[in-house]
């Protein structure tokens, strides 16, 4: 299941400094992102959850969205899905990028490798987004793929691309797990204590049943293209009694070799992923 903190990106003090009409675009955009790449249909009530948006408005945003094509009507239900025109939008930025067709013999080449799926992600709010996917045709599936969100703060891509921060924002981001966490902060800012201490040690992070059970995430932080953006590459399966000295031993040095694959094959390319 994944997690959501999506309510925190939602500040309802700094609405007040938006007008009427950029308040709406942005909470149309946020009920949009509650969708996942699962594909699971969401009620009024489950959208108000993953943003934290008044449900009056939430009511008002999906009929929007619905006359617009954004949303569909699950039949029989009071649920809706992404309806095609946010899917093809996004289709043809990942079709046009010419960052995206790079990546992906590299990323093919460590999932085969490996046996595992392997994803670059880019922070969005206290979450992670695969913006590229592969995997392995041995794997156990992970119910991931482009789009996919997972929380920053207790995932080895979320952790890693933490790590690839400069101080001052990173500590700003921290900040903000903290008071999402409530009663979880402190555990919650020892797993990235935890992280960071691997990644100085070893160079990668690593998180073991954490994010679901029996799975295991390696990631490392990459910079690409000539603004060199920070993004994350990890490495990822489900694996019953997973070792990290296994994933020291065995993950370690492909991810690694992999992350600086990308960075070399993408240093001249002239726009983000």
């Amino acid at each position: 299941m994944e997690v959501s903190l999506l309510s925190s990106q939602i500040q309802p003090e700094g609405e007040r400094d938006i007008d009427d009409t950029m308040l709406t675009v942005r909470r149309g955009i946020e009920v949009i992102r509650a969708f996942r790449a699962a594909r699971v249909a969401l009620g009024n009530v489950d959208i108000v959850k993953r943003t934290n948006i008044p449900k009056a408005s939430v009511s008002r945003i999906t009929s929007t969205l619905i006359s617009l094509g954004l949303l569909v009507r699950v039949p029989g239900t009071r649920k809706f899905q992404i309806g095609t025109r946010p899917l093809s939008i996004g289709q043809a930025y990942l079709d046009a990028s010419p960052m995206a067709r790079l990546v992906t013999p590299v990323m093919q080449s460590l999932a085969d490798e490996l046996g595992v799926s392997s994803a670059i992600a880019t922070r969005a709010g206290l979450q992670m987004l695969y913006v590229a996917y592969r995997k392995s045709e041995n794997i156990s599936t992970l119910r991931l793929g482009v789009g996919s969100l997972l929380p920053l703060d207790v995932t080895s891509v979320g952790r890693a691309y933490l790590w690839g921060m400069n101080e001052s924002e990173r500590d700003k981001v921290i900040e903000q797990i903290r008071v999402a966490s409530g009663t979880k902060a402190e555990q919650r800012l020892k797993g990235i204590s935890d992280a960071f201490t691997d990644l100085r040690t070893h160079g990668i992070c690593m998180s073991i049943v954490e994010y679901q059970p029996d799975a295991f995430g390696v990631a490392v932080p990459v910079y690409l293209g000539q603004a060199r953006t920070l993004m994350t590459l990890n490495a990822g399966a489900v694996h019953e009694a997973v070792t990290r000295e296994y994933l020291l031993d065995v993950i370690r040095e492909p991810l690694t070799r992999a992350a600086q694959n990308l960075e070399k094959v993408c240093q001249d390319v002239d726009c983000s992923l």
